[in-house]
């Protein structure tokens, strides 16, 4: 186990995870969110729309969308690779 600082809020916690106890259901609900918005929207969308469609923080987009689950969804996000965390 390593002494680790939490991706979503910041504290420090002893585990393998890149977030918290606390922060992991908040994680995996909005990671589902996303995942169901992207499969059921098929246009093209840019990042800022994604976070106010889905009310999911642009930080943790970028999180997310960084993530290999996402990979299949890269071709519906619009922009430059460097802001989203994702190659397009």
């Amino acid at each position: 186990m390593n002494f680790n600082k939490c991706n979503r809020c910041g504290c420090f916690f002893m585990t393998d995870a890149n977030v918290c106890p606390n922060c992991q259901p908040k994680d995996q609900y909005e990671m589902g969110q996303l995942k169901n918005f992207l499969e059921e929207n098929t246009n093209q969308i840019n990042l800022d729309s994604l976070s106010a469609s889905t009310g999911i923080t642009v930080k943790n987009l970028n999180r997310f969308l960084a993530q290999e689950q996402f990979a299949d969804f890269s071709n519906q996000i619009q922009g430059n690779s460097e802001n989203i965390g994702i190659q397009l």
